[in-house]
């Protein structure tokens, strides 16, 4: 992004608040600049404040039209520029949109507080629940009337004058805190490099030493290597290096951001407490509990879970028990396997988390025969797109024609217009997938425009985010493959939706049920027909052998255990976390060690996600006490394609025609209902197990 001064730009010469005329109302990326957010945003806050306060001010009788669906149309410049300054926070940020973010993240929460704690409003949204079986109310009506009401209510509107405005104050400190949580981790991560030698490069393959030189180009190195805090990077060099004290340094600033601990040595950028998050996740989770303590809530983890399908902390702690001993138990195996194996390559001493990656590819070669350097130059990214279009195709008739020439954000993005079986235009999709300075770590799928049909049809306009290394071409690892798969499964989620109102758009359902759509459709990676059309190699463009075809199938559950136990430990943890009595007093290590010991996590493996850089939790609080969700959408989506194994086609018409309902609902109908009116009947957790091969 461009480092103009950040000086306001009059309203009148602002391009966020002009008419957008770009093709398929894409936002004006060409022109926006960071000192066009906050006059925009002003703006679009006195709009809504002045919309909210003619419906709660309104001298007519409450009806579903003047006030449930005026509050759909309120807010909508809000809306527009908010989706953009999130989305480019966190693809293309620098320091002058992290100063907005800073400035701005309390004042939008003070903002959104000072609707959902209108009283006129609360008043006139509660007199319409209280008489909602006498509104002759469509199904989707009825669903945002209850859903509405509950929002408010869970806001804090029904409490008293004092508690109110702490609610309030409480959530803009919030917004505040996490805002800044999540810049120190960006911090990190854009700061800390590791700078390889020639001598260093040992048991690197080409594509590994092609994406570090990459990365070296990004960061103004060219001629050198470097090894970056991106996933695909440090995972790549932990599997590959055979620099044991290399893989430690690594491992440890991975694991230590957000710390301010990171260790500087060779070439690393100067870390300092400045950006330490532990405090702040102490002053965070302390709000959390005394906001779910005015609202009547033992914890904030029974606030959170008691609008979701888990309902409460002891259905999450069921689930997570009932995977965590069978996962244990495999990882101990997975480990011996491994301490074998790197016994055999003459090291000596414990197996520590630095090591495990490294010596599990080696017992992969020697159990399967399969070598990730040997996979990687059949999963080109060009390709897999093609392949995750493809399927989409099949199952649900849409298509994706690539649009060149378009104003987007950064030259790495791709657009592609989605069209239906009928050619209609669908929404517009586009692909952010390399990793990059000023790119916050991780995938994730978000909106630029929301799919409606309230006042005419509204297209929705979708970004997928990944944080591949970049290479010529890009080679994925077959982890990396499902994780497109999954991303494009959220991204399907939003562009499929057909529903009347904006706030029931698309993934706007409960948190536990968002990740079913995403991770069921992983499993079509792993369909042979799939991986035998779009796993071709980069250079020979020949398919995938159909030996090892078959020996990647029949790996998919190898290291399960590892995967399992780290997933499952930061599951934990954050739900202990935020059903402990007095998180205010935590000493977070002490807290993390005292868990793990706790449940038995095993020396070699550490929690996927420690404490300090858990983006997931206190970056926002989207996951907050719902970080097992992926599980929990686990059980659906490995019982969900289920159903197509049972018929013998992946493609099954009906069963995709079922599948589609659930996408295209978004929050019109109850998440199990939906589950059940597509696979027939509840979820079965053994298929779950089944799955991560923790049962026989």
């Amino acid at each position: 992004m461009t480092q103009d001064p950040l000086v306001e730009t009059p309203l009148a010469e602002n391009p966020l608040t002009q008419a957008w005329t770009a093709p398929f109302g894409l936002p004006p990326f060409d022109r926006i600049r960071p000192a066009h957010f906050p006059a925009a945003l002003e703006r679009a806050m006195e709009e809504r404040e002045a919309e909210v306060a003619a419906i709660a001010g309104s001298a007519e009788p409450p009806s579903f039209a003047n006030t449930v669906e005026a509050l759909e149309r309120s807010g909508r410049l809000l809306r527009r520029v908010g989706a953009v300054f999130s989305n480019l926070l966190g693809s293309r940020s620098d320091g002058e949109m992290e100063a907005v973010a800073r400035d701005y993240a309390p004042k939008l929460a003070r903002h959104a507080s000072r609707v959902a704690l209108d009283p006129g409003l609360f008043a006139r949204v509660a007199d319409l629940h209280a008489r909602r079986a006498s509104l002759g109310l469509d199904p989707d009506q009825m669903r945002l009337l209850e859903r509405l009401h509950l929002l408010f209510v869970r806001a804090g509107a029904a409490l008293s004058g004092p508690d109110k405005a702490r609610m309030a104050e409480i959530t803009a400190r919030l917004a505040s805190l996490q805002t800044l949580f999540g810049q120190n981790v960006l911090h990190d991560e854009r700061q800390w490099q590791l700078v390889l030698d020639e001598a260093d490069l040992d048991g690197l393959p080409d594509f590994a030493r092609e994406a570090a030189a990459g990365a070296a180009r990004e960061r103004g190195l060219d001629g050198r290597r470097v090894v970056t805090l991106a996933r695909s990077s440090i995972e790549a060099f932990l599997t590959f290096s055979t620099r044991r004290d290399l893989r430690r340094l690594a491992y440890e600033a991975w694991s230590a951001r957000g710390a301010g601990e990171i260790s500087s040595a060779r070439g690393a950028g100067e870390i300092s407490s400045a950006h330490d998050n532990r405090p702040l996740l102490r002053e965070i989770a302390a709000l959390r509990a005394e906001q779910a303590a005015l609202l009547g809530y033992p914890s904030y983890a029974h606030f959170r879970l008691a609008d979701s399908m888990a309902k409460t902390p002891d259905a999450v702690e069921g689930l997570l028990s009932r995977v965590w001993e069978p996962a244990r138990a495999r990882a101990g195996a997975e480990r011996r396997a491994i301490e074998a194996a790197a016994r055999a390559d003459g090291m000596n001493g414990a197996v520590e988390p630095w090591d495990w990656r490294h010596y599990a590819e080696k017992v992969r070669r020697a159990e399967y025969d399969l070598d990730e350097a040997e996979v990687k130059p059949y999963l080109v990214l060009d390709d897999m797109v093609r392949a995750a279009f493809d399927v989409a195709g099949r199952l649900f008739g849409i298509t994706f024609e690539e649009r060149e020439g378009l104003p987007l954000y950064h030259p790495d993005v791709r657009a592609y217009e989605v069209k239906g079986a009928d050619g209609r235009h669908v929404g517009l999709f586009l692909h952010d997938n390399f990793a990059r300075p000023g790119k916050r770590s991780g995938a994730w799928m978000n909106s630029y425009r929301l799919q409606e049909s309230f006042d005419g049809e509204v297209a929705p306009i979708v970004v997928n985010n990944n944080n591949f290394a970049k290479g010529a071409p890009t080679l994925l690892s077959f982890d990396d493959a499902r994780t497109l798969f999954h991303e494009f499964g959220h991204a399907l989620h939003g562009l499929l939706s057909r529903v009347r109102y904006p706030s029931q758009s698309g993934t706007s359902v409960r948190r536990d049920f968002v990740e079913f759509p995403s991770q069921v459709y992983e499993h079509w990676l792993e369909v042979p027909e799939i991986l035998r059309r779009y796993a071709r190699h980069y250079r020979t463009g020949e398919p995938m052998p159909d030996a090892l075809l078959d020996r990647l199938l029949a790996s998919r559950t190898f290291d399960q255990g590892f995967a399992t136990v780290e997933y499952t430990a930061s599951a934990l943890l954050d739900l202990e976390l935020h059903r402990h009595r007095d998180p205010g007093s935590l000493d977070p290590d002490g807290f993390e060690r005292e868990v793990l010991a706790r449940i038995g996590m095993p020396d070699a493996i550490r929690p996927r996600h420690r404490p300090a850089h858990f983006q997931h939790l206190f970056a926002g609080d989207g996951y907050a006490a719902g970080y097992y969700a992926y599980l929990w959408a686990e059980v659906l989506d490995a019982d969900g394609f289920g159903a197509f194994e049972e018929t013998g086609d992946a493609f099954d018409p009906g069963l995709a025609a079922r599948l589609g309902e659930v996408y295209s609902a978004g929050d019109t109908r109850d998440p199990m209902d939906l589950y059940v009116a597509f696979r027939g009947r509840g979820p079965d957790i053994g298929m779950l197990l089944k799955k991560r091969g923790l049962v026989h």
